[in-house]
């Protein structure tokens, strides 16, 4: 059973968090055991963080495919399991079949995208680390969220950046 400990510094202003943002990474910590949460939108990298990957627009078109494959079988399946012959006129009929794939190729694509934004923002996130209102109020936030052993070395760290607070979050425990 391994267990993480958080603790969150506040800063008034950009420089300090960024600063302190310096401090934890030289400290030896990884980019995934720290976190920034401010109130503010600020643009990425604005804090020396490293610029979020995400791969969202693969969604769409996994999703269009999918969709054209399904909206095809869908059509040519029913046309097959039921011919019905007019006038000499090929079972397989493109135009009226163009207009199902068509919708099934936009139903795909935007179902895809839904479940890939929900997968990108990292929800349902269930273990959040450490907050403190007075994000929402101004401060900016720097979460670490680390093993137990290193969370005292984290500590340490954020006090020499010198916050306006510092205080221990939440154990999580995995199983």
């Amino acid at each position: 059973m391994i267990s993480s400990r958080s603790v969150i510094a506040l800063f008034k202003d950009v420089d300090s968090a960024a600063d302190a943002l310096d401090a934890v990474r030289a400290g030896g910590f990884e980019s995934h055991e720290y976190e920034i949460l401010t109130g503010t939108p600020y643009p990425e990298g604005a804090f020396g963080e490293d610029e979020p990957k995400h791969g969202l627009y693969r969604y769409p078109l996994i999703g269009a495919a999918c969709g054209f494959i399904i909206g095809l079988i869908i059509t040519a399946g029913t046309q097959l399991a039921y011919p019905l012959v007019t006038g000499g006129k090929p079972i397989l009929s493109v135009p009226p079949m163009s207009v199902i794939m068509y919708e099934g190729t936009m139903l795909g694509s935007i179902i895809f995208t839904v479940i890939g934004v929900i997968i990108e923002s990292r929800l349902p996130r269930v273990f959040m680390g450490a907050y403190d209102t007075r994000v929402t109020e101004g401060y900016i936030g720097l979460t670490v969220t680390t093993s137990e052993e290193k969370i005292s070395k984290a500590e340490e760290i954020l006090k020499k950046t010198k916050p306006e607070d510092l205080k221990r979050g939440w154990e999580q425990k995995d199983f």
